[in-house]
């Protein structure tokens, strides 16, 4: 008890306690990015994937739980530690030649921190809840028919003809929206750069950073951090630009061919 208590009341315990819900999170974001980019396959594997995830049941709310548990802590401990740092300058500005040299990525942690918190929040009530959708893409969760079995690691999880939510209608309509995209690409950049800077001061905090090879180390952490942010940016991109077509015979290839013919500017051409 007196070392759990040791890491929320001790700055090195709240500095570690930053970098490992740091870290937990930065895995949860690439898996997520991972499952969202089988939008560009058939329906099925998102579709199937997310049958699974909500397969899972009480375990999924397990995972959810320890997800909001580790983001209330992570923003928690930042705030302790920006409040901390603050007091311990005291009244005197002699932060400013520091802070003209700092990284970017550094520099603005709080407010990409703000903005993401913000996003994750719309981003649960859009895609999860449902509740965010508006105007011509509003719809509801559709139904899809599995076209043949969906493996996961070998192993069927979804039978061929199964009925399971239609996610991938949901997603595709969500980013035919171009606000809604706008915001995600500006979220997932700042989140980018909230990364950059993060996974850095992860490894620094596990002891794991020397100055032998810091470069490489942050050559890694930059790439990284980009293959994310393309990555994250290539769905909403494909979808807005037309490179990325629905799939014939899904709710989202039927509504907005429905949006299309009410008003063409709305959908790409």
């Amino acid at each position: 008890m007196n070392l759990v208590g040791s890491l929320f009341r001790s700055s090195i315990g709240r500095k570690f306690l930053m970098a490992v819900t740091g870290l937990v999170l930065v895995g949860f974001v690439t898996g997520h990015l991972v499952g969202n980019l089988q939008i560009f396959a058939h329906p099925d594997k998102i579709n199937g994937y997310a049958h699974f995830l909500q397969s899972l049941g009480p375990a999924l709310w397990a995972v959810r739980l320890g997800l909001l548990a580790c983001v209330v802590i992570h923003v928690w401990a930042a705030v302790a530690l920006a409040l901390e740092n603050k007091s311990a300058r005291g009244p005197e500005n002699y932060g400013v030649i520091k802070w003209l040299n700092a990284a970017l990525a550094s520099r603005y942690m709080k407010h990409t921190g703000v903005v993401i918190l913000a996003f994750i929040v719309y981003h649960l009530a859009h895609f999860t809840v449902g509740a965010a959708q508006a105007g011509s893409f509003k719809t509801a969760l559709a139904e899809h028919t599995m076209a043949g079995d969906f493996l996961l690691l070998g192993l069927p999880i979804v039978a061929k003809g199964q009925t399971v939510h239609d996610v991938y209608s949901m997603v595709y309509l969500g980013f035919a929206n171009p606000v809604v995209s706008l915001f995600y690409i500006i979220a997932v950049a700042l989140l980018s750069l909230h990364l950059l800077h993060g996974v850095d001061s992860m490894f620094q905090t596990f002891g794991l950073r020397n100055h032998s090879w810091v470069p490489f180390l942050r050559r890694v952490v930059s790439l990284l951090c980009l293959a994310y942010l393309v990555g994250n940016v290539a769905i909403p991109g494909a979808i807005l630009t037309g490179m990325a077509k629905p799939a014939a015979g899904t709710t989202a290839a039927e509504k907005l061919a429905a949006v299309a013919v009410a008003a063409p500017s709305v959908v790409q051409r």
